[in-house]
């Protein structure tokens, strides 16, 4: 079977999903750094700040998704997504969306069908302790239910849309991004992950700010990873980009 590489052909174009809640001081810094040729899909979760406006004047697409909650924000954007690949970063400015572009060459050409981008603090503060042994935590409850020898389970991810809609995703709040991770492995996905630099958040993060919050969110995974396996379909052998 002949397949594409990433010198092959020009870079793939792709959705990038942002989730949005109360983000004004960030919005410009993140959508600045969007690769050239990608939409932007803003998913406003309900800003007070002025937030849609914004991204709206910079160009991109908004999406307004009543529903409280991370996984409900990402699944909004999924769904209005229409290229073939589909990415995932925060919108607080910790990453950089620029570094999705290499991510996405590499499920483009074939090579993963799920990338994950793992973590890498810079500087002090990037990550709070409490919000690390969480995720280290969970990790290993992941190995566990999986056998994925992963390290991080952050919100910068690249897949193919359709593969992506039929993990028939139902968790809408912290859990989200973890069902994705369980139901890839699941389905038998080549899951993967490569460093991307963490910095210091603008803002005040909503989940992992405080303990509360990050209990909260392991909570919500943790359900997730007691859900039963599931057979889905693998991914579909990918087109040239």
């Amino acid at each position: 079977m002949w397949r594409v590489t990433p010198s092959a052909c020009r870079p793939p174009r792709a959705d990038l999903v942002l989730p949005c809640l109360d983000e004004a001081e960030a919005l410009p810094s993140v959508l600045a750094r969007v690769p050239a040729g990608w939409r932007a899909i803003v998913v406003d979760n309900g800003s007070t700040d002025g937030s849609a406006d914004i991204a709206r004047d910079l160009g991109a697409t908004v999406v307004h998704e009543p529903r409280r909650g991370f996984g409900a924000a990402c699944h909004a954007g999924l769904l209005a997504a229409r290229a073939e690949l589909v990415c995932f970063c925060d919108c607080d400015a910790s990453m950089d969306p620029g570094l999705l572009a290499p991510m996405a060459e590499r499920v483009a050409a074939d090579e993963v069908d799920l990338l994950l981008g793992r973590r890498r603090p810079q500087g002090r503060g990037a990550w709070p302790a409490h919000a690390r042994a969480g995720n280290i935590a969970l990790a290993r409850m992941l190995r566990r239910r999986t056998g994925l020898r992963l390290h991080d389970l952050g919100p910068m991810r690249v897949a193919r849309r359709e593969a992506l809609l039929g993990l028939e995703l139902t968790d809408r709040r912290s859990g989200y991004p973890l069902q994705m991770v369980v139901r890839a492995a699941d389905a038998g996905w080549r899951v993967a992950e490569t460093n991307v630099s963490y910095l210091p958040r603008a803002g005040k993060s909503k989940v992992t700010g405080t303990w509360r919050g990050t209990w909260n969110a392991v909570r919500d995974m943790r359900r997730v990873l007691d859900e039963p396996p599931t057979a889905r379909p693998a991914p579909a052998e990918g087109a040239p980009a």
